[in-house]
Order: C-alpha cells, then structure tokens, then sequence
C-alpha cells in the first residue's frame, strides 16, 4: 500500500508534502531490505528534485547493500557535489571504496569524514555549545586573604 503511494504521486510533479511520503516510502522499503524497490523510489525522487540530499545519499547507500561499488561511489560523488562538507558523504564514500578495493582513496574519503566532524564540532560551539569552546582571556586574579587562622598543629614557640 505504501509503494503504491508513492508511485502515484510520483506519476506527477510532486509537492513537497507528496515528497516527504515517497522519501519516507523509500526509506521503509530500504529498511526492509527491499533495495531494489528503494533504488526506484529514490530515482523518482531525484527525477523530481535532483537536489534532495538525503535521497541522493540514500541511493548510494542503496546500490553498496546490493553490491554495486561503482554505482554506490557514482551517487556517493553526487552528494559529494551536493554537500562537500558533510560527513556522511565522505564515511559512506570511505566505506564504498574500501569495498572496491581502493583503499588510498577509502582512507582519503576518511580523513575527509573526520575533518568534517571536527568542522561539525568547531560550528556547534559557535552555535552556544560551549563544552568545546576555546579558553578565551586569562581568569581574574583571587584576592588571597590578608589574616590566616591560627594553626593549631604548629607549636607556639613563645611559650
């Protein structure tokens, strides 16, 4: 029932609304291990909006569970275009290569990841995060008392 959703209102140029639902269809379909139908439904999508990122990613991720390397690291340069700063991007790419057998551009793709996560942690500290935030200027100075207490362990010596 869900499919047939979303073929249908994939026949036609969609709202974004109608977008969501067949993304969501896709999405289900992959989670149920129905690859193939989930490489059709992102297609469509992408027929209609060749800029939806998540499907673009999906359908990568799609074609490396069906064990088509070439065509998942294809979709994985296209979301590439989309979003070269994203960290998903350059972890599934790392992973598709590897998987085909390139492991200089696997590790490349994986530095590429973990820079993009470091970018990922600098902007949320700049959005209010302040657990990583840099130290900034040096703490006031504590004002040390003048009087101490009188030390009991310490023998009078005047006595």
């Amino acid at each position: 029932m869900l499919v047939n959703r979303a073929h249908n209102c994939l026949s036609k140029k969609m709202p974004n609304d109608d977008l969501q639902i067949a993304y969501d269809d896709a999405v289900f379909a992959f989670t149920q291990g129905d690859y193939t139908s989930a490489i059709e439904q992102f297609e469509t999508i992408l027929a209609q909006n060749p800029e939806h990122f998540e499907a673009r990613l999906s359908l990568g991720m799609a074609h490396y569970r069906l064990d088509d390397y070439k065509r998942a690291i294809a979709e994985g340069h296209k979301a590439e275009e989309l979003d070269p700063k994203e960290q998903r991007v350059h972890t599934n790419l790392s992973l598709f290569y590897m998987k085909n057998g390139d492991k200089e551009k696997a590790e490349h793709h994986g530095l590429q990841a973990r820079i993009a996560g470091w970018r990922g942690n600098m902007d949320a500290s700049e959005t209010g995060d302040n657990s990583l935030k840099m130290a900034g200027t040096e703490p006031e100075p504590i004002k040390l008392p003048t009087k101490f207490p009188d030390m009991p362990w310490k023998k009078n010596k005047d006595k």
